[in-house]
């Protein structure tokens, strides 16, 4: 039954179906081979509902439409302007500067497409201008804003937590370590391109300018305040945290910055709508999907295959990022996470893993895969916003796919890069 889901899915996908089509025909598929037909249909519906109905995920569109107000508006451009402030006269410094505004602005955004607009739009120019080549450009950009899948708040450890019955806010505050390592080991590459091509620096800033380029990122680095020490503080939870995040970015757009009109409403208003429909939809499809397969056992069988059982703690770790990898090479990370979660659950709970620490490990996976060949999502939205062929836009990949692999290893081998944080909160 296992193989003529696969199939199915994989000729789908490959016929150029949205995911949504191959999830639904593999359950579906499932679901007659272990039922003897449609009889009880209800059931499956039901499964599909109960996946969309946690409290939690109110989370997704709220961060979805704080990131939308921000994208349009004028919070990007005043973390870039800081960070170009500080740090872009240094040797890299422009390099420098684009990983970290991804940083930051994955911490106020969550998402990583949102990400790629916001800071790649205005400073791949730049790094052309300067020197830089495209290739190298645009896979900075990319590599840079999957750091938005570790920083909270991020869409993926809320979709995990859920899935998994993880604590969303340890999640979140575990994800914050390995995102500040990823960013050192990125900018310590750009130090190191930027010396061996002879690439000139900006001009200084002085510190008049540095102190107006604060003084105007001021409201936006609130954000992950926000986020992070609401959370921290037991003041709200991370769906209240999410709330608090929109009214802060309408408030910031069109009371403060007075960027955005109330006519703009309606379009933001609209495409938080659409990505949230999609969202939800891969989490009933997908939430479906793993009931069917748990019910028919096929994780076990997976599991017993591969001899995972014989396992320990190290080893299961590392067919985990392994599966997780590969995976987002092909598929949706959305959908990653809700099928691949419960096949490797039983192996969690056998070895007793911290689940917080392999939420952190899938989420990293996730990421990479995003912007790994042939299908990572990101390298997709960097072909549609910036209208560069694929074996461009993968070509400078390799250096920051192994940057993101070896901090892996570092979290496998040392986790309380991920947990210290975690345990200093709520331990």
């Amino acid at each position: 039954m296992a193989t003529i889901m696969m199939v199915v899915m994989i000729g789908l996908l490959l016929l150029g179906f949205p995911m949504m089509v191959p999830l639904i025909a593999g359950a579906l598929i499932g679901f007659v081979m272990t039922f003897d037909g449609f009889g009880q249909m209800g059931t499956f519906v039901q499964q599909m509902m109960a996946g969309i109905r946690p409290a939690s995920l109110i989370a997704v569109p709220m961060f979805i439409l704080a990131a939308d107000i921000m994208t349009r508006g004028q919070s990007a451009d005043r973390l870039i302007n800081m960070v170009m402030a500080f740090i872009g006269h240094v040797k890299g410094g422009l390099a420098i500067s684009t990983a970290t505004s991804c940083t930051l602005f994955g911490a106020v955004s969550g998402s990583t497409q949102a990400t790629v607009v916001a800071v790649g739009s205005p400073l791949r120019p730049k790094l052309l201008k300067a020197g830089y080549s495209d290739s190298f450009s645009l896979a900075l950009i990319i590599n840079s804003s999957d750091i938005a899948f570790l920083i909270p708040p991020s869409i993926g450890f809320i979709i995990y937590g859920v899935i998994s019955e993880t604590s969303i806010a340890e999640l979140f505050i575990a994800g914050i370590g390995p995102g500040v390592m990823i960013l050192m080991m990125f900018s310590v590459y750009c130090l190191i391109y930027a010396h061996i091509n002879k690439l000139p620096t900006e001009e200084k800033s002085t510190w008049g300018q540095r102190g107006v380029a604060m003084r105007e990122a001021l409201w936006p680095l609130f954000f992950p305040v926000i986020i992070v020490g609401g959370i921290y503080g037991g003041i709200f939870s991370p769906t209240e945290a999410a709330a608090v995040c929109v009214l802060y970015a309408f408030l910031l757009e069109f009371v403060v910055f007075k960027s955005l009109k109330l006519p703009d409403i309606y379009r933001i208003a609209k495409s938080t709508g659409l990505i949230t429909a999609v969202v939800f939809i891969l989490v009933a499809v997908g939430t479906g999907f793993s009931w069917i397969i748990s019910f028919a056992q096929i994780p076990q069988a997976i599991l017993s295959a591969v001899g995972i059982s014989e396992m320990g703690p190290v080893g299961v770790m590392i067919t985990i990022c392994i599966a997780f990898f590969v995976a987002c090479m092909f598929v949706d990370p959305i959908v990653v996470i809700l099928v691949l979660t419960p096949i490797f659950a039983p192996a969690i709970a056998s070895t007793g893993l911290d689940p917080v620490l392999v939420g952190v490990l899938i989420t990293l996976q996730v990421a990479i895969g995003s912007a790994t060949p042939p299908f990572g999502c990101d390298i997709f939205t960097a072909i549609a916003i910036f209208k560069r062929p694929y074996l461009e836009v993968i070509r400078g990949t390799p250096p920051f796919i192994f940057m993101l692999v070896t901090a892996a290893a570092l979290l496998i081998a040392f986790p309380q890069i991920a947990l210290f944080l975690r345990d200093l909160a709520f331990r």
